[in-house]
């Protein structure tokens, strides 16, 4: 028979001071002698008393309770649950120990006092300074409804979805092969025949296989673009003189009656479908509005934070030392090389 009586529910404070208590009981065998410690940092609800019980030595070092408890403090909360037996809380304790011989090591050998140690070092005290300055500020759920609405209303013109337009094409190289292939293209009644011709001619066609082809309505398909005068509209597969070409069309389907070109190659472009322009309401913006915010939060209290350490810390810089920085030979030719894996190296 079930007991009646209801179950004991946990809050996840109380069970991760539970969690840390069990250490004191069973980390440790024997025991080690107490650290002092500041009153004012014990985490997790513990005493002070409590965070200053060494859990254990290496070396020098002494782990306490209160480093084991950071340690948990720092998981997402439903991690923490895998530390509640003494086994594998003696498993994390393992790796703290592990990453204290490892630093001691590192001291030995003069490691960090590496430039790339000290640049680590600065990036993690950069992050935990930016974290302690963004801790109290509200979730997106927390934000009021008042200002949801009024950034929204403020901003209408962000949430108006413009026309978007799905484009085919055929690529060709050569100019004349190409005004060839778009009289015929300007000819086809279905899109079984634009895709028996894309297969034919177009440089991008895959190689013929015994295996499944994609639909023929899908032949060439470059992907979906927005206007031209749409800064979220662009897409690295399409050309801006291909994606200018497409909103030149009226109909699905219809193909365009001049070739069109860029980077050297004959574009035949084709309207593969359309979707409407679209007014998102205050509904289906609320989520993005209320991450939106609180980014803007955060990058309010970053840029002030980094405002007043520059009036603490005055800021020099060289512009001529600066100026006279030699970029690395072949970073010059990165740009490039997008533009040849799209042509697939020919």
């Amino acid at each position: 028979m079930l007991d009646p009586r209801p179950m004991k529910r946990w809050s996840p404070a109380g069970l991760f001071v539970n969690v840390l208590l069990g250490c004191l009981l069973g980390c440790d065998e024997a025991p080690l002698k107490p650290v002092a410690t500041d009153a004012g940092t014990a985490p997790a609800g513990l005493t002070a008393e409590q965070a200053a019980r060494p859990v254990a030595k290496v070396g020098d070092h002494t782990i306490t309770l209160g480093d084991f408890a950071r340690a948990l403090e720092r998981m997402d909360q439903f991690d923490r649950l895998r530390y509640q037996s003494k086994e594998r809380r003696r498993e994390l304790l393992e790796e703290m120990i592990d990453v204290e011989l490892l630093a001691s090591e590192a001291k030995r050998t003069g490691i960090d006092k590496e430039p790339e140690a000290a640049d680590a070092l600065r990036i993690i005290l950069r992050d935990s300074v930016l974290a302690e300055a963004r801790k109290d500020l509200p979730t997106p759920a927390q934000l009021p409804d008042a200002e949801v609405r009024a950034y929204f209303e403020a901003h209408l013109e962000k949430f108006n979805e413009p026309e978007r337009r799905r484009v085919a094409a055929i690529v060709m190289a050569d100019k004349k092969e190409a005004a060839k292939v778009l009289k015929e293209a300007l000819k086809i009644k279905s899109p079984a025949e634009w895709g028996e011709l894309f297969a034919k001619h177009s440089l991008t066609a895959p190689p013929k296989t015994k295996g499944p082809t994609p639909p023929a309505e899908l032949a060439g398909d470059l992907g979906i673009v927005g206007p031209p005068d749409d800064l979220r509209g662009a897409s690295p597969k399409v050309p801006e003189t291909v994606r200018a070409a497409a909103f030149t069309l009226k109909d699905v389907n219809q193909v365009d009656a001049d070739l069109v070109e860029s980077e050297g190659r004959q574009f035949i472009v084709r309207l593969n479908g359309v979707t409407p322009a679209h007014k998102r309401t205050l509904a289906e913006s609320d989520r993005a509005i209320r991450v939106l915010l609180i980014q803007e939060k955060m990058a309010e209290r970053e840029h002030a934070l980094e405002d007043d350490l520059r009036k603490k810390y005055p800021v020099q810089v060289d512009e001529g030392a600066l100026a006279g920085v030699k970029v690395p030979a072949g970073l010059d030719k990165l740009e490039s090389g997008p533009t040849m894996a799209a042509d697939g190296g020919k």
